[in-house]
């Protein structure tokens, strides 16, 4: 077992969150019967033991992808897991999700990179005040548009090819995010509730997603053990980043 969390206190601090409250037994998919500890008042009450090992696999996993410098896309659109999601990618410089996942964003990404290039040559018109040579009717115009595209690929600035992972919040509220990845052949760490199906799911971590607190705690855990990743990684050369930054953009 990865020693990633402290190990005396990992299930304490889950049962803290509420992350051992699944829904109601009449929701459970067959598929986590497995991890469910016991059903009380009908509903089911996830076994934080199985939820340890499987957010261990799941740093383990996360703590190679930081350690050699990988995108890792983070996906929350319900309203209690988008500040923690946000928060979390900004602090590690990863793209986000937090409003809507728009189709085609890993299965297209030639498309969603030129959304995501338009918005990027907007602001920077805006900042060296490129954009005095348009009319103000088509400054309106403009502005409007890339309202829409702030709002739904602000969080994908940056991004210049498709991420190497995706890390999800209820995966089964992001059906078609985590649908997306397994097509491409991304893999996908997911915290999902007794109501999803996690046998597609690559790193699956079966707890309470709808609570904040839970939310919290295992967001925190995966950017976490990110970060001690990136950490253990071993520092490069000049010519070794002059690579990096060239395979970044193609």
């Amino acid at each position: 077992m990865v020693k990633t969390l402290n190990d005396d206190t990992a299930i304490e601090k889950m049962f803290k969150a509420g992350a051992h409250y699944g829904y109601s037994k009449t929701r459970r998919h067959p598929s986590v019967s497995s991890f469910i500890y016991a059903t009380k008042n009908k509903g089911d009450i996830i076994n934080l033991e199985r939820t340890e090992m499987m957010l261990d696999k799941a740093v383990e996993f996360m703590k190679n992808l930081g350690a050699t410098g990988k995108i890792v896309l983070f996906v929350g659109t319900k309203p209690e897991a988008k500040t923690a999601i946000k928060d979390t990618a900004e602090s590690l410089n990863m793209p986000y999700v937090a409003e809507r996942w728009i189709g085609g964003t890993i299965s297209n990404f030639t498309e969603i990179k030129k959304r995501i290039a338009e918005l990027e040559n907007y602001r920077k018109d805006v900042a060296e005040g490129g954009l005095d040579k348009y009319t103000k009717k088509e400054r309106v115009v403009m502005a409007k548009k890339m309202e829409k595209l702030t709002k739904y690929y602000s969080g994908l600035t940056g991004l210049k090819k498709a991420p190497s992972a995706l890390f999800i919040i209820d995966a089964r509220s992001e059906h078609i995010a985590a649908t997306e990845a397994k097509k491409s052949g991304v893999p996908v760490i997911a915290l999902l509730n007794s109501d999803s199906n996690i046998k597609d799911i690559d790193y699956p971590i079966v707890g309470n997603d709808s609570g904040i607190p839970s939310i919290k705690f295992f967001v925190d855990a995966i950017g976490n053990a990110y970060k001690e990743g990136q950490m253990s990684a071993p520092e490069k050369t000049p010519h070794q980043n002059k690579f990096d930054a060239e395979q970044e953009s193609q």
